[in-house]
């Protein structure tokens, strides 16, 4: 009996690795994402900054031990010459030399350039928290709502739309005096991991939403398809079906939307700081650096240059890899 395939049937040329001599061997999606991800020359230079920034924020204190300085210590000061009485650097251009690689930092007299390395450090680290539990408790809700549905499914959406119509921002800005109302009250100063902890707490307050939305809907396009209604037929329960089932198709929209929100909480960690509701000094923090840039433009505008450029930087890196990363996991999805 003679069967018609169609062009959809057909394997795709890239899907089929030929050897000379040898037999064709098929190649596994993994395998195809990595080869279209290869393909990528903006999607590899992106990964290559993104990875360098990785490495310098974690890898902070060797690099500290290495350069001789720490991010805390005041290495220049009037009475040695570096500082004016006004607290600005005496030499040109921030004070940048052999010494002091991107300067010396105004009022204080710490290294820029370590100050700047342990700042990309606060801010992964932070960013990297929010961004994994956003998606473990974004994907626990998205696909519960998506397969149990009824009355589960009305009130998981009920409270995304209610966190959604809230303004997150203004909402941080008059939540976080109240939170360190206790702190502020007695004149002590609020401890960095407390500051870290309702950062983290208050972005994934709001941040877990558009990942229970986004899986929710992929749950309901999975949850009939042919393989599903097999597992069933054979006695697989709920919990076999959605770990043995579907999140293995949910994967991939769980990591690129990863990729795609770390750099968003990036900023917003920055710009929380900015606000003056997140880190403060003395703990290098990007944003801590941009809000003391910010008034430094028109005496010292050297200082604000790099953790303006750094920020951007990686964030256009990281958005740039998310982009190749869908594409090379998802080819057939609209950009």
């Amino acid at each position: 009996m003679a069967v018609l395939l169609t062009g959809e049937d057909l394997p795709d040329a890239e899907s089929i690795a030929t050897v000379p001599g040898k037999a064709p061997v098929g190649r596994s999606p993994r395998q195809l994402a990595w080869l279209r991800f290869k393909r990528d020359k903006t999607g590899l230079v992106a990964g290559v900054v993104v990875l360098f920034f990785f490495v310098v924020g974690l890898g902070a204190p060797l690099i500290s031990l290495a350069y001789g300085k720490d991010p805390y210590t005041p290495y220049a000061t009037p009475s040695n010459g570096l500082l004016t009485d006004t607290g600005f650097p005496v030499k040109p251009n921030g004070g940048m030399d052999g010494q002091f690689w991107f300067g010396i930092e105004p009022h204080t007299g710490r290294d820029v350039f370590m100050v700047l390395v342990y700042g990309i450090r606060t801010s992964l680290l932070i960013s990297l928290a929010v961004v994994l539990l956003t998606g473990i408790i974004g994907s626990a809700l998205g696909v519960t709502a998506g397969y149990v549905g009824g009355r589960t499914d009305y009130v998981i959406s009920r409270i995304v739309d209610t966190l959604l119509s809230v303004p997150s921002t203004l909402f941080m800005l008059a939540f976080m005096p109240v939170a360190w109302a206790g702190y502020m009250a007695s004149g002590q100063e609020i401890p960095v991991w407390v500051r870290a902890v309702s950062i983290i707490g208050m972005l994934t307050l709001f941040g877990w939403t558009r990942n229970a939305r986004l899986l929710r809907g992929q749950v309901f396009s999975l949850r009939e398809r042919e393989f599903i209604d097999a597992a069933r037929v054979t006695g697989a329960g709920p919990g076999r079906i959605i770990f043995r089932e579907l999140l293995p198709n949910l994967w991939t929209p769980i990591l690129v939307l990863a990729t795609l929100d770390l750099p968003t909480y990036v900023t917003a960690e920055a710009a929380l700081s900015f606000l003056g509701v997140g880190i403060a000094q003395p703990t290098p923090d990007w944003g801590v650096m941009v809000q003391n840039g910010s008034g430094l433009i028109s005496s010292d505008i050297t200082y604000l240059v790099f953790p303006g450029l750094g920020m951007i930087l990686f964030v256009l890196a990281f958005n740039l890899l998310g982009d190749s990363v869908r594409d090379a996991l998802d080819p057939k999805g609209s950009r």
